[in-house]
């Protein structure tokens, strides 16, 4: 007959045995949710630093285009008109007609037309021309700048998708490894509390086979 000791040593091998397991799988969960919660904030923390990069040119980007809708009067003929005197009395188309008209005094007074009527139109058609010619090389470099800023903002964009992407992923191991983890834990958990429905399941099955059953926890 089955030894009484044999049954609490038994009983109490699996107590143990599924105590550890549970609080193996709890463990293993708790490290792997650990180490996802590590990879989102790695995530988040990357992402942080590629907007802080491309933020001086996502930031120069907005301006540039506004100054560009003002040149060609998108903003308004207010906005135009300033746009437009603000280039006209910038120290850079100064300089440019000044030495521009220069030019065409040295080239009329070497030629011996400084008092001719060609000379005169010559100046004043030079700075409307000079003007023009400025707004559209002023237009040229704000282009570049709208585009380096919509590049940019661009780049932040991807890097936002792909990053929500890596920590959806993260967020969804933490899922699996706490779901995992509780699964684990109630098997190991049930087999424990499974073990007196089982011993007395083999009590009675010895009764009937003609076996006596001690009044104690185990078989006589």
């Amino acid at each position: 007959m089955p030894n009484p000791i044999t049954g609490l040593v038994v009983a109490g091998s699996s107590l143990i045995s599924g105590a550890i397991q549970s609080d193996a799988a709890g463990r293993a969960a708790k490290a792997q949710t650990e180490a996802s919660e590590r990879g989102i904030e790695e995530q988040r923390r990357q992402f942080d630093a590629v907007r802080e990069l491309l933020k001086p040119y996502v930031d120069v980007g907005g301006p540039a285009l506004q100054q560009q809708q003002a040149l060609i009067g998108m903003g308004g003929p207010e906005a135009q008109r300033a746009a437009i005197a603000a280039l006209e009395s910038s120290e850079l188309f100064e300089a440019r007609a000044r030495q521009g008209e220069e030019a065409i005094l040295q080239n009329a007074s070497a030629t011996g037309g400084l008092r001719g009527g060609n000379i005169q139109g010559a100046l004043g058609q030079f700075r409307p021309a000079m003007l023009q010619a400025e707004i559209d090389r002023q237009y040229g470099r704000l282009a570049g700048l709208t585009t380096l800023g919509q590049q940019s903002a661009a780049g932040v964009g991807t890097a936002g998708i792909q990053t929500g992407a890596r920590i959806s992923t993260l967020e969804g191991d933490i899922g699996s490894a706490q779901a995992g983890g509780a699964l684990a834990s109630g098997r190991a958990l049930s087999g424990v509390f499974n073990l007196p429905s089982q011993f007395l399941g083999l009590q009675y099955g010895m009764q009937g086979r003609g076996g006596n059953v001690t009044p104690g926890f185990g078989f006589g």
